[in-house]
């Protein structure tokens, strides 16, 4: 016989979050949720971040918040440069009409995101409330864009918040080959140059696992954001040479 599922705690706007150990366990429909209702405002998101909570849902769902155990992260220590990504990025470092920026496009990068077609997927958990609560947090500050830019175009990038030095990845795209494996790997350096030991994956796919992503517990993953979002936040910007230090690491064999 199968136990009933534990009860869905229910948020008002304004309401605190549960603790994380009342969250969906893996035996339950949806392991790692932890609550239903609530707010997509600035200070709702500041908050569930700052703990290690994120919204995820589909068009016609309410809003759900999660907090998966284990916790997909990349340590920015274990990236792993393949020999062909590393090609690829010295190319893009010698062309002069290929950067990268931050911050330029932010509308623009995730609503690409929230258009891009996914093998496996039917839809986008990147709903329009969404979008605007994510335009509204970059406004705030607590939000990026990480930019690849050829020849004048968008062609790839990703979008993350950043709290402190806390920093949770949260969905990327492409238009060109490997232009948001580009945008990664400028997120790495930065990160790197900027002392921020590992980035938020939130979900376990085999593409982060191949650039050195692994699951980490959820107690271990609420520490470590719990002692870097008061710590201050660097400035986002990106300097070319942020470069040298990731080329400088060594290449992984594959």
């Amino acid at each position: 016989m199968h136990s009933a599922s534990p009860s869905l705690p229910w948020l008002a706007p304004g309401d605190a979050f549960p603790p994380l150990s009342r969250a969906w366990g893996p035996l339950d429909p949806a392991p790692g949720l932890l609550a239903g209702g609530g707010a997509l405002d600035v200070e709702t998101l500041r908050d569930a971040y700052s703990h290690g909570i994120f919204p995820w849902f589909s068009d016609g769902q309410p809003i759900l918040w999660w907090s998966p155990d284990p916790r997909m992260v990349l340590r920015v220590a274990d990236f792993r440069l393949h020999r062909s990504l590393r090609k690829t990025l010295q190319k893009f470092i010698a062309d002069p009409t290929c950067e990268v920026r931050f911050d330029t496009a932010f509308s623009r990068v995730i609503q690409a995101c929230a258009t891009s077609v996914r093998p496996g997927q039917s839809g986008t958990w990147i709903v329009p409330p969404m979008v605007r609560a994510y335009v509204n947090l970059h406004a705030a500050g607590l939000a990026h864009s990480i930019e690849t830019w050829i020849n004048g175009e968008l062609a790839g990038g990703l979008y993350c918040v950043a709290i402190g030095q806390a920093v949770f990845g949260e969905s990327m795209f492409t238009r060109r080959p490997d232009a948001s494996k580009i945008a990664l790997s400028a997120l790495t350096a930065f990160c790197r140059r900027q002392k921020i030991a590992m980035v938020d994956c939130q979900q376990n796919t085999g593409h982060l696992a191949s650039l050195g992503a692994r699951e980490i517990s959820r107690i271990e993953f609420s520490d470590q954001v719990r002692r870097s979002v008061d710590l201050p936040p660097p400035i986002w910007q990106f300097e070319p040479v942020y470069w040298r230090e990731l080329l400088a690491g060594p290449t992984d064999a594959t």
